[in-house]
């Protein structure tokens, strides 16, 4: 799936849509800490991970652009770290003249007032006037690591105001056919409770209270999957 065909699908979705759509598809929810927020409210992301590894030199990511592709999200791992930004508006410049949609950061970013106005969505855990004071050895570059996920490109980031979740690229179209039916469902359940059907009543809730009843390990899921529902998956 090309760049622009990807962000066209996501536009009409949200990161919840992707989290539900992995459950049913039986994948791995890789949602990255909650602390990874967009920089500037409402931003959105959607592409392909271009992973880079922080040691302490912007190089690395001078050397990550060599390889961007138009539309590619810039995936920096710098290990949660809260003592240094490792990203900064100069790094956020250069990242759209590569080409590069977006930037996530596993650590912080600072020039915050700059980069709002490059209007480059930017995700990170916060921010902090000072840059890194040390210089480590290269790790792996062809990898990034988020909280507890390791992700490159063969994989897909989706960033909104609920967070970022990454999905691999051989899933992305499976997990973007059930996001869109999931979120038509949500849609149409939405319209019902506005014009006065409960979503009780939607999803059956006193059947689902009677089987539970019957059979004490009934789960809600379990429910909502005979009946057609979608509030949790």
């Amino acid at each position: 799936m090309d760049a622009q065909k990807l962000r066209l699908r996501f536009a009409g979705l949200t990161t919840a849509h992707l989290t539900d759509a992995c459950l049913r598809a039986r994948i791995p929810v890789r949602c990255a800490p909650p602390a990874l927020q967009a920089v500037i409210p409402g931003s959105r992301v959607a592409g392909r991970v271009l992973p880079a590894r922080h040691v302490g030199s912007v190089d690395v990511f001078l050397e990550a652009f060599e390889h961007a592709e138009p539309g590619d999200i810039l995936v920096v791992d710098n290990g949660g770290r809260t003592d240094e930004a490792c990203v900064g508006d100069l790094v956020a410049l250069e990242a759209r003249t590569a080409g590069v949609e977006g930037i996530v950061i596993w650590g912080l970013h600072r020039d915050t007032a700059d980069i709002r106005a490059i209007g480059l969505p930017v995700f990170s855990t916060g921010s902090t006037s000072t840059g890194p004071q040390r210089l480590d050895e290269r790790g792996a570059p062809e990898s990034a690591v988020v909280g507890e996920w390791t992700v490159s490109s063969a994989d897909l980031v989706f960033g909104d105001d609920d967070g970022v979740v990454f999905v691999p690229s051989s899933d992305a179209a499976d997990v973007l056919d059930l996001a869109e039916a999931i979120r038509d469902t949500e849609r149409r359940q939405a319209e019902l409770i506005r014009s006065g059907t409960s979503l009780r009543a939607q999803v059956r809730f006193d059947s689902y209270l009677a089987g539970r009843r019957e059979n004490p390990s009934l789960t809600f899921r379990e429910h909502l999957r005979a009946v057609g529902g979608a509030i949790e998956e």
